[in-house]
């Protein structure tokens, strides 16, 4: 059953949980104010693959927080984080992983094919993870593995909608040299002749320019499950299940850390948190 009373909160943390270990070494080369996926940074969780063609991803993906799976209608619920980290000013966010792809070349100017999308996939325990059925919920990235070329380019994303149009979203334009594990949002590129619409699909990127060098990116979808602020360096902070706001973590969910970091790089980042089981 869901939990629905503070005793059955308490009862949870203490008694019937999962434990979230954060340690992950920095992930240096970085541009202050930008999102860092630490998706591939060392530490715990381990080390998650680079992708090839696009594929769910779940709790049995390397790369995500292991947690025991429930019997419905037993429930899962973000209950607990704890966060220090070597860097000031920082926000660290739980995202589930729900698809992901790589391979793309920062040197092509051609249509690159990405295949990510949602329409009719129930593995993985999909439809729950998603969330609302318009796939509002969804968080769409470019994600970087290898560092692309010192030109800066502009990218142009097709995309199908939740409706089943399609179109391309406002160029998206790229810095030189965009680092390994940079991420670069795509839902707010959703242009105005496509307002009220949100993104079923990405379909293909296409590059205006060479970068310059090959490096590889991809396209990633997630949904942010919990936030958690690390204002100060070294210092612990913590966010109960009233400011996490009691997410539920479905069975099947990947989940896995983001930040918004400050200076130049990730920063090492160490805590750590609950899931609670009802």
């Amino acid at each position: 059953m869901a939990i629905s009373t503070l005793d059955g909160i308490v009862n949870a943390l203490g008694n019937n949980s999962s434990r979230i270990v954060l340690d992950k070494q920095t992930i240096t080369g970085q541009a202050g104010a930008t999102i860092v996926s630490l998706w591939r940074a060392n530490g715990q969780p381990g080390q998650g693959a680079i992708p090839a063609a696009a594929a769910n991803c779940n709790n049995a993906t390397v790369g995500g927080v292991v947690f025991t799976q429930q019997t419905p209608p037993a429930t899962s619920y973000g209950a607990y984080l704890e966060l220090a980290t070597s860097n000031a000013s920082m926000t660290l966010e739980m995202h589930d992983r729900l698809m992901h792809m790589g391979g793309l070349n920062g040197t092509l100017l051609t249509a690159q094919t990405v295949g990510i999308d949602f329409n009719g996939i129930t593995a993985d325990n999909m439809v729950k993870r998603i969330g609302d059925a318009n796939y509002s919920d969804i968080q769409w990235w470019l994600e970087w593995y290898t560092a692309t070329g010192s030109s800066a380019v502009t990218a142009t994303i097709a995309v199908t909608y939740d409706d089943g149009t399609t179109g391309n979203l406002s160029a998206l334009s790229l810095a030189a040299t965009r680092p390994a594990s940079f991420m670069a949002t795509l839902n707010g590129l959703i242009p105005a002749a496509a307002a009220g619409k949100y993104i079923r699909a990405v379909n293909s990127v296409t590059l205006s320019a060479t970068s310059g060098t090959a490096g590889s990116f991809g396209v990633t979808a997630t949904r942010p499950r919990m936030t958690i602020g690390a204002p100060i360096a070294n210092f612990k902070f913590v966010a109960d299940w009233a400011a996490l706001g009691l997410p539920e973590i479905f069975n099947s969910s990947c989940l896995f850390p983001v930040v918004l970091t400050s200076t130049t790089s990730s920063g090492t980042v160490r805590g750590g948190g609950k899931i609670a089981h009802g």
